[in-house]
């Protein structure tokens, strides 16, 4: 498995993680953070992470 395609893997998963926190943790009440926060920072994380696996993907095809 290359770089590239670790982090597209990575960062899909972190991305869905994220964005099932979000969507499904709106009343759950944490003493520290509010998971919905929580959830916003790693679908962020994700994203950047997916397109850097996506950009590593392509420069090294070419």
């Amino acid at each position: 498995m290359t770089r590239g395609s670790r982090n597209l893997l990575e960062g899909a998963v972190t991305l869905l993680a994220g964005l099932a926190l979000w969507l499904f943790t709106g009343d759950v009440e944490v003493p520290v953070v509010t998971p919905t926060k929580v959830g916003v920072v790693l679908m962020c994380v994700g994203g950047a992470q997916t397109v850097w696996g996506v950009y590593g993907l392509t420069r090294r095809s070419t």
